[in-house]
């Protein structure tokens, strides 16, 4: 029996696991690699996380969209994310509709995004179509209720899609510098990072964004929590003290009913609420000066039975990026 022969994106992670990055990089880079679909998404993703060589993200679009000619699936979805959320470039929806329908016929998550964005009524750029009118909850702290902001399918789907991602949340032990479980937040949770965030989620943050007022690109990537019995957020605020790209706003889109407990609690006043399926809570988390406000200081009660859902957004003072990594190569 022939001897297995390592592919070229198996000698390139070799390579750079071993510190030898700038081989790895002309192997990645060499023309042979520009007609193999894995080389192209490889070297698109090292282009975006900018560990191995800087981050290039107009770059890591284009590389993304030759793979996805060649017929590589997740280049497709990353091609797709980066058209309709103007990743690395202008956002071009129906560009990013076009690569999903290229796809469709094979791949059952690219005709679930169209299906979904079917019963969307949206623009030719990808936004509603009418206004999204909420109503007031709350003076201290700021809060407003959107009823029905997302559609019972489009809850469906959310929880579909985050179900096979969600692990305990974690933060790093300041100690240690290991993951740990989060001692405030005891749930579940997932997010869809730029990267990953289909068109029709893009779609759902873009009629946040709507409802709040602010771009799309002023929302962090959009989380799904999950909470079981006994499981809460404990008190907190979600403003980071000293930050000067404030979280202003947060979103929370209750996406099922089937629990008890469970309820957003705001500690100053006892406010509390408790959506139904597909409505949203907004609330601003800082002044305009943009220190916290303490009246935005909440909780998620624990869970009694059941399981609950929300989907959670915060929201920027200015278009969020993630800070820039030290990559190991200058290319």
């Amino acid at each position: 029996m022939a001897a297995h022969r390592p592919s070229l994106t198996d000698r390139v992670e070799a390579l750079a696991a071993g510190g030898r990055v700038s081989e790895a990089y002309r192997l990645l880079t060499a023309p042979g690699a520009a007609a193999d679909p894995q080389a192209l998404f490889h070297l698109a993703a090292w282009r975006l996380a900018g560990h191995y060589v800087r981050r290039d993200l107009p770059a890591a679009r284009a590389l993304f969209g030759q793979a996805a000619a060649l017929g590589h699936r997740d280049a497709a979805a990353c091609h797709a994310a980066f058209l309709a959320n103007g990743t690395g470039g202008d956002s071009d929806w129906q560009a990013a509709l076009d690569v999903l329908g290229r796809h469709a016929a094979r791949d059952p998550a690219f005709r679930e995004d169209l299906a979904l964005i079917g019963g969307m009524n949206l623009s030719a750029a990808g936004d509603p179509a009418s206004p999204v009118r909420g109503q007031p909850l709350s003076a201290q702290p700021r809060a407003m209720l959107f009823p029905g902001l997302f559609s019972a399918a489009e809850c469906a789907f959310l929880i579909a899609r985050a179900a096979p991602a969600l692990a305990p949340s974690m933060v790093i032990d300041p100690q240690s510098g290991r993951l740990t479980r989060n001692p405030v937040r005891t749930s579940d949770g997932m997010a869809f990072p730029f990267a990953e965030e289909s068109p029709a989620i893009h779609a759902l943050n873009r009629r946040i964004a709507a409802a709040t007022g602010t771009l799309p690109a002023q929302g962090e990537p959009l989380q799904v929590l999950r909470y079981r019995p006994g499981q809460e957020y404990r008190p907190h605020s979600d403003a980071i003290l000293g930050e000067p790209n404030q979280r202003i706003l947060t979103v929370l889109v209750y996406l099922n009913q089937d629990y008890t407990g469970g309820e957003t609690r705001f500690l100053q006043t006892g406010l509390g609420y408790k959506g139904q399926p597909g409505d949203a809570l907004a609330f601003c988390n800082a002044g305009e000066d943009g220190r916290p406000d303490p009246f935005a200081q909440h909780a998620g009660l624990p869970v009694t039975s059941g399981e609950k859902l929300i989907a959670s957004r915060w929201i920027r003072a200015q278009p969020f990026a993630l800070p820039p990594p030290k990559p190991l190569l200058e290319v």
